[in-house]
Formats: C-alpha cells, structure tokens, sequence
C-alpha cells in the first residue's frame, strides 16, 4: 500500500511518500507544459544549461563536489513528451540520514541544492552565461543529428511525423537543429522565468521519514511568488478515413517496418486496462503474437513488438527486416491484428499476459523513481488511482474486453524505411 500525502500550497502541488523500505530519499519535481513548436528546443536545451550550477555553485564541477559532500547524491534533468505534455523532471537522491550516525541536515541540505537549481541557477545578470548556453547548443545539436545514425529511433521519429501531421504530438521531444542559432543566453533565461510561473509543477519526496516534518520543509523551501498557468484546450480526436504508406529509402543493412495505430482508448478510458493485456498478448512480450509469428516461426524479422502510447491513444508496432520481405512481414502483421479482433487467442493467454503485466509493474514499485513515475501518471491523464488499484483493473479484465478494445483499434500510417525502391504494385 502506498500512502501519499498531498498538498497544494503556491500552486505547487506537493505529494509526499513516506516508504521504509529504501534507505535514500528520493524528490522528483515535475514541470508540465502543452507541447510547443515554437519553444520546444529551448525546453529541451534548458537541462544541459541548469545542470552546469549555481550562482552559489557556479560550475559543474563545483556542484558535483556539492552532491559528493551529500554522501554521494545523484542528480539528473530531462525531458519527455507524455502525450500532448512536455515534462521536465529534476531527480534528486540522496542517503537518509536517519542511517547516518551524526548527520542530521542532509535532507536540509538536498532540499536547499535542489531549490538553487531551479530557481536560482547560475546567472550573469539577467542571462545565463553565455559561454554556458553556446557550448551546450552544440551538445543539444549533437544529440538531435544522432538520431539519424539510429535508424530504430528514426524510423519511429519519422512514423510519428506522418502519423501525427499537424498535431502537437509530432512535435520532437529534443527540439530542431534549425532553431538552435537563433536562440541566445538572455531569451532562454527569460524562457526559464515564464516557465517557472506558468508551468503546472508537481514535487514528489519518497523516504523513510516523518511525513508531516518533510511536508512541512517541502513548503517552506519551494515556493513561487507566482504562477500563471497555462489556459488548456482540448486537440479535436483526428479521424482517420483511410491508412497511409510511407516509403523512405537510405543505405542501410537492415530495413524498418514500422506501423502506427490508433486505439481510440487512453489512461483516461476504462477500457485502458483491456488495450493494456491487447497489447501484450499483441505484441508487448516475448510470447507475444508479433515475436511469435513475425520473428521466430516465418523468421521475418530481427525483431518485432509493439507498444501502446498511454496518453495520445497510438499503438506502435516496430520490426527490423530484409528489405525484400517488407510485403510479407506486413500481410503477417496485420493478419495478428485481425486474429486479435476475432478473439483467437486463448484464456490462459489473457492470465498470463496479465501476471506478465502484473509482474512488470510490482518491479516498477521496487524503485522509488518507478514508483514516483507510476504516481505521476495520474497528474498526466487527472485520473487519481493507486498502483494497487490499476493493477485490480488489470486482472478484472476478460477476453471479451480485449476482442471490444482491439476493434476499436485503425490502422493509421505503415512507415517503411529500406534500402531499395519497394515496387508499390508488387
């Protein structure tokens, strides 16, 4: 059972996790934004900047000697696209010191870093440094061209580009190369202030501590003097009429056959928990349908799975091929999908499937950040419910509830990414 107490002070909402079962303390603040062309690479270069210090610590390596000092804490920035949302997610993990004879402001001391990081990052007037923000351009622009030597990932980044035209969701998580000249030290800076008031922010702690004395630090130290949140309007559901096919052809060894669904079922939806057990028995574990029939009996594929997208409603399917199989591979795939919609699997099929997700997710809970991501899924879709909960409706769910699920499912894009002219009349 996992108790969270949760408080909303300075339009912060704070979630507070008291756990004995780890001897560290983990918070996690969460920035949550609509997804937007027009900012999205400064988001996604501002956690290459704030991880370079503080105006306290005004250096990397000033602030590692800091999270050195703190027993050997660990500290991470990132961002993700969850849906139509751009987070950015601080980590901080530091060791208990209830298990640490004579140390009693490690929490104090975390708590105090953390804040710097966010709300008084290094600065040099009203701008980061500059010198700061050109070199970590050139590490964004780095991160953002390896994509292309990645041919998995770019075939998935392509199939989301067709699949999702003209909305939010295609908007790439790590921003565009061609924006990265235009922006300097001084707009990201003033960027960081409008975020930091317009941003919905979420701080999770989890620990072995007393659950009212930490609530109490966390609101005493993160506050924001205001906050201006951002005004939500719902994207209108894209109907599909009929599929596309996408062909794209580079030097490459092996090709990338990659097809986009949609499920018309989110987090939000009851039937979630029945696209969940679709998803393994389709694609989503090594018994699956997919790595079954596409990978080890016709010997298709190196490998074939598939994935749901939990709050967008998009089914993915990703399977490396020969380029000269690429008709074969597909006609077998789809012919899993219509198994799916006729109900030809099995019972003991959907049990399993079931354990396998309910093995998953108790592996999840193991980790104190797993357990914090899992929370934070409710925040995302703002349907409140525990672990516990999800993994209930997981077993509630029959066979027939699986059948209703998967004939909601259309086929939207099939993304082709081979090393040959594929004859489209063959």
């Amino acid at each position: 059972m996992i108790n969270v107490l949760e408080t909303n002070d300075n339009s912060i909402h704070f979630h507070t996790i008291p756990n004995k079962k780890f001897k560290t303390v983990n918070i996690i603040v969460k920035c949550k934004s609509l997804l937007d062309r027009n900012t999205i690479t400064m988001r996604a270069l501002l956690p290459y900047v704030l991880q370079q210090g503080t105006n306290k610590l005004p250096s990397e390596k000033q602030l590692q000697k800091k999270l050195d000092m703190l027993y050997g804490a660990t500290f991470s920035i990132d961002g993700v696209k969850k849906g139509n949302n751009h987070i950015i997610s601080f980590r901080l993990e530091f060791a208990n010191e209830r298990f640490i004879q004579d140390e009693a402001k490690i929490m104090d001391e975390a708590l105090q870093l953390l804040k710097d990081i966010i709300f008084d990052p290094h600065t040099e007037g009203q701008s980061f440094p500059e010198s700061v923000v050109e070199r970590e351009k050139a590490t964004l622009k780095n991160k953002i061209t390896s994509i292309y030597d990645n041919k998995i990932a770019y075939a998935n980044m392509r199939l989301i580009d067709e699949m999702c035209e003209e909305e939010l969701f295609q908007i790439h998580t790590n921003g565009y190369e061609a924006d990265l000249p235009a922006i300097n030290a001084k707009d990201l800076y003033s960027y960081y202030q409008t975020m930091l008031k317009e941003d919905q922010m979420d701080i999770y702690i989890l620990g072995d501590f007393d659950e009212e004395l930490v609530s109490k630090k966390l609101r005493s130290t993160f506050k924001r003097s205001s906050f201006n949140g951002q005004e939500i309007t719902e994207e209108p559901t894209k109907k599909i009429t009929e599929s596309k096919e996408v062909i794209e052809t580079q030097p490459i060894q092996q090709a990338k056959l990659h097809i986009g669904y949609r499920t018309n079922c989110t987090y939000q939806d009851q039937q979630y928990f029945a696209l969940h057990v679709f998803n393994g028995l389709f694609g989503g574990f090594p018994s699956s349908k997919l790595f079954m029939n596409v990978r080890e009996k016709n010997s298709l594929a190196y490998y074939a799975s598939s994935r749901i997208e939990s709050h967008k409603g998009l089914l993915l399917v990703f399977s490396g091929i020969e380029a000269e199989d690429y008709e074969k591979a597909r006609s077998i795939i789809e012919e899993q999908m219509k198994a799916m919609k006729l109900g030809d699997f099995t019972e003991a099929e959907v049990e399993e499937t079931k354990e396998l997700i309910t093995s998953e997710i108790q592996e999840t809970l193991d980790h104190p950040q797993g357990i914090i991501e899992l929370l934070y899924q409710q925040v995302i879709a703002d349907k409140s419910m525990s672990p516990a909960q999800f993994i209930q409706h997981i077993n509630d769910v029959k066979k027939e509830d699986v059948i209703q699920v998967a004939n909601g499912i259309i086929l939207d894009t099939v993304y082709l990414l081979t090393n040959k002219k594929v004859d489209e009349n063959a």
